[in-house]
């Protein structure tokens, strides 16, 4: 039965074409990455997916740099927003929003002493790597040291979700016609993944709060 389901969802992502699927993928992750939109678009399940179809080592390169694109390209647009409009935003939460504000400074001198690698840790974080590359703009970083720090972040991230995907869908390409129930070997790379990846980002955020609350 999972054999089934997963033949139908690999056909359908399969006929879609790679530049295509590529090209999304670009999309999700400028989104993603773009102040506050990574709460609704998930660029990192559809980088999987896309990834799923892939089956040519090529185009899983493509996929890869596709991804750090989009995901460069959206820390971007908030880096420059932040930088064209942090102290306005500032003062309107000062304004409106005192704790929100708080947070604000906080986040700033949380920057300012752990410098890049705050920025590099951010990547893996949820909503952090939406918001952080907002108020470095707001700060006096430059543009290049920011991308210096997020640019291999964002390499590293697009590798992993793109090999595991990738991983995924091509064994259980080459079980399928030797092993009935071959789907569950899918599932559990992309458990495994997950797993890991959750792992991962509760340590890293535990550490990032201690050092968040050193702030306070």
């Amino acid at each position: 039965m999972i054999d089934d389901v997963i033949d139908v969802v690999l056909e359908v992502i399969g006929s879609i074409d790679p530049w295509l699927r590529t090209l999304v993928a670009l999309v999700a992750m400028l989104l993603e990455t773009s102040v506050l939109l990574g709460l609704l678009v998930p660029g990192d399940t559809i980088v999987v997916i896309a990834a799923l179809a892939v089956e040519e080592w090529p185009w899983w390169l493509a996929l890869i740099g596709a991804t750090v694109l989009g995901a460069v390209a959206g820390e971007t647009v908030g880096y420059a927003i932040g930088r064209w409009l942090g102290p306005a935003i500032d003062r309107l939460l000062e304004r409106r929003w005192p704790s929100a504000s708080r947070r604000w400074r906080r986040t700033e001198h949380y920057l300012a002493r752990r410098g890049g690698i705050a920025i590099f840790l951010s990547r893996f974080l949820p909503v952090a790597h939406s918001l952080v590359p907002l108020i470095v703009g707001a700060s006096a970083m430059p543009y290049r040291r920011f991308m210096a720090w997020t640019l291999p972040a964002c390499l590293l991230w697009a590798t992993a979700y793109s090999t595991a995907g990738w991983l995924a869908g091509g064994t259980y390409r080459e079980l399928a016609d030797e092993l009935h129930g071959a789907g569950y070997a899918l599932v559990a790379v992309i458990v495994v993944f997950g797993l890991g990846v959750w792992g991962v980002k509760r340590l890293v955020s535990r550490s990032e709060a201690r050092h968040m609350d050193e702030e306070g």
